[in-house]
């Protein structure tokens, strides 16, 4: 009996699955690479994410910020002591209406047309550099470029801004000193005090406020022990 046909099929198959397993190895093998890799871009994302938000907290930590509370109110009624306690219940508003913000509530925003949460403390910075500017008896040239922030450090910066010009309104002796001047290129307008007190500081407290109701409907409501007629935290 001639066995070499029979001998040449068996090593015809023995190939051939050798062949298909090689095949079915490697393509285990890729799904499973495949998977890994995956899962771990997603790690690292969630990791560099977390980082990230960790380290804005952390930079507020290690720095006091002002408006915890609002400061002892002075001791005698002027027009300067006044403006400086309407800026410090505006800044007491809105140190705590940004506190313990996320990332996802920064990002939040009602619908197409509005503003995210973090869009809106951008604009309450703005107003801040106009009242400081005011303050200094400085006109708020729009030239200037401001430098680039994340969100903490404007945060920082917004609540200092005011915090310094609440302290040069309590010391002022007259009020029409302190014009409104915004400078844009050649072109100079200059405003009497009185629509500081309708603008950019009541525009602030309004903005204050939204940002208050849309970190509630982002689901992060303010610390519910917020006192704004105290001036305080409730115990």
């Amino acid at each position: 009996m001639n066995i070499l046909p029979l001998k040449m099929s068996l090593q015809f198959v023995t190939l051939s699955l050798s062949k298909c397993l090689q095949g079915f190895k490697s393509t285990i093998l890729n799904s499973i690479f495949s998977k890994i890799k995956n899962s771990y871009m997603k790690f690292t994302m969630t990791t560099i994410a977390l980082l990230l938000y960790l380290n804005l907290q952390s930079q507020e930590a290690m720095t006091e910020l002002p408006y915890t509370a609002i400061p002892e109110a002075p001791e005698t009624y002027t027009a300067g002591t006044v403006v400086s306690r309407m800026i410090d219940g505006l800044g007491f508003r809105y140190h705590w209406a940004t506190d313990g913000l996320t990332e996802k509530d920064l990002n939040y925003k009602p619908g197409n047309d509005g503003r995210t949460i973090a869009e809106t403390m951008e604009h309450i910075h703005n107003l801040s550099l106009t009242i400081l500017k005011s303050s200094q008896k400085q006109a708020r040239d729009f030239s200037e470029k401001v430098p680039e922030m994340n969100m903490a450090e404007r945060r920082l910066a917004t609540l200092q801004n005011l915090e310094q010009a609440s302290a040069l309104f309590k010391t002022t002796d007259d009020l029409t000193e302190h014009k409104v001047i915004f400078k844009r290129g050649d072109n100079t307008s200059e405003f009497p005090f009185w629509n500081q007190i309708n603008g950019p500081i009541e525009d602030a407290v309004w903005h204050a406020g939204q940002v208050v109701v849309l970190r509630r409907a982002a689901g992060n409501p303010m610390n519910p022990k917020v006192n704004v007629f105290l001036g305080k935290l409730n115990d």
